[in-house]
């Protein structure tokens, strides 16, 4: 899709639709075709609510071949994060109409540069199908060929764009199968993207791993034949940094889970092959600040695995040796997110990281928690944490606070080992939370646990079934709001 920005006169656009916002009752006075948008409240065939859409043909005065007007709830509630969905929801209507051209009217509430962005992402976002593998020949009928943004600026649209691109990028990886989607195959592709984007890649292999003593992570790996990698992605500021600080992005990349010996039940198993999106999701916030250029240092880091339970499996009852040197009993081998991470985020502190965050599918706890809608955050650093919590708000994405005190951790006290790998049923997304913390002694540090927000089971009017892309623009935006 081509993403515009454009400036002629509205008079002079000649497009399949043209979209503009209309408010829950509230008629737009001055809006193109004003008449028959009056026509359409007063008839009640379109009302202004949230994602509704309605379709004005041959509007009066305009080159434009059709007028949709996109609904977007009370005026006083519109923000960006709003329009994000609601350019999402008429790009699939339009779409699905056989309509390849659109242009988006912002109104003069809503010409910012943040807006602009954000109905360019919503564009790209809602553009996006999860059947990149169907074969039938018509799959493909119904596209958007070229979007544009009457309002904001070209800068804002690209930064929309880039962000969009590197959601969808995360996306598609995470929907990919574990049979094409493979520890190795997610290295090759890491390597593609950062040649492509200028970044520098480095991916340790078992051998490495093994001779560094990453006892955590081989032993998750050992019962599958397919090899692990960790993937490391850097980015360094073109000048200067203004600042000592380095941010570390850690996420999950478990290509496949099982569960391993603790084998998990077959209902729902085949999502497993989302058990890396927070990987994905440092993949695409790294492509999106390749791009962006934040004034701080940032390395990604994705550990990537699969869990399967082969002959040489982990079994429960096995004491392993991390990267930090601690000992873990391993009760269940479906809690194998935090064994993996904690490797990472010793090896990030190796690299220099002062301030760290891991995006995982940790926990099914978690969407006991918080459902769906929100991803848990956990924090040893609440300066940190407020910083971050300020980058989703701003870009729309969920994120709740919850407690991370020292008292969980008697949960994880083993006779036998530093620590156990699980602390039973009670606060399980917060005992799993309070494991990793033991391996980031004082740094700053947050832990994402996106397992209920990482995966959709049915598609909203806004996005289809599979994977969210949660994360990519709250990490950018962390970086970009640094100073």
């Amino acid at each position: 899709m081509d993403i515009k920005f454009e400036t002629r006169p509205i008079t002079e656009i000649d497009s399949d639709a043209l979209v503009i916002i209309g408010f829950d009752g509230e008629a737009p006075a001055s809006a193109p075709a004003a008449g028959q948008v009056r026509e359409l409240y007063a008839s009640g065939e379109f009302s202004g609510e949230p994602l509704d859409v309605a379709v004005i043909h041959h509007p009066e005065g305009l080159k434009a071949k059709r007028v949709a007007l996109a609904g977007a709830g009370k005026r006083e509630k519109f923000d960006s994060a709003t329009l994000r969905k609601v350019v999402s929801v008429a790009v699939r209507v339009l779409k699905g109409k056989g309509i390849h051209t659109i242009a988006l009217l912002l109104d003069a509430g809503s010409h910012s540069d943040e807006f602009a962005a954000a109905a360019v992402e919503g564009a790209i976002l809602g553009d996006f199908e999860s059947n990149r593998y169907k074969t039938d020949p018509k799959k493909n009928e119904k596209y958007i060929e070229s979007f544009a943004v009457i309002g904001g600026s070209q800068p804002a649209v690209d930064r929309g764009r880039i962000l969009g691109e590197a959601q969808n990028f995360s996306r598609s990886l995470a929907n990919d199968p574990p049979n094409l989607l493979t520890p190795l195959s997610l290295a090759a592709r890491a390597r593609e993207m950062a040649a492509q984007f200028g970044l520098e890649c480095e991916v340790l292999d078992q051998d490495r791993m093994r001779q560094l003593g990453m006892g955590a992570l081989l032993g998750v790996a050992q019962g599958s034949a397919e090899p692990p990698a960790l993937i490391i992605l850097s980015y360094r500021p073109v000048s200067a940094p203004a600042t000592k600080d380095h941010l570390g992005l850690v996420g999950k990349g478990v290509t496949f889970d099982t569960g391993g010996i603790s084998i998990k039940p077959a209902l729902d198993m085949d999502q497993m092959r989302f058990d890396m999106a927070g990987g994905a999701a440092v993949l695409g916030a790294m492509r999106a600040i390749a791009q962006l250029k934040p004034g701080i240092p940032v390395t990604g880091i994705v550990p990537t695995v699969e869990n399967m339970p082969g002959g040489k499996a982990q079994r429960p009852g096995d004491i392993v040796t991390s990267l930090s040197g601690k000992t873990v009993e391993v009760l269940n081998t479906d809690a194998e997110g935090r064994l993996i991470l904690i490797d990472a985020l010793t090896y990030a502190q190796r690299l220099g990281c002062t301030h760290l965050v891991d995006a995982a599918t940790l926990t099914g706890a978690i969407v006991v928690a918080l459902g769906h809608l929100y991803a848990g955050a956990f924090s040893n650093n609440q300066g940190f944490l407020d910083k971050l919590l300020a980058a989703s708000k701003s870009e729309g994405e969920r994120i709740w606070q919850m407690p991370l005190d020292e008292e969980y951790h008697k949960a994880l006290e083993s006779e036998f080992a530093d620590l156990q790998n699980i602390g039973g049923r009670p606060g399980g997304a917060i005992t799993a939370a309070t494991f990793m913390k033991d391996f980031v002694n004082d740094m700053p540090w947050v832990h994402l646990d996106i397992a209920g927000t990482a995966w959709l089971e049915e598609g909203k009017p806004y996005m289809v079934k599979g994977a969210t892309g949660i994360c990519v623009r709250t990490f950018v935006r962390l970086a970009e709001n640094w100073s």
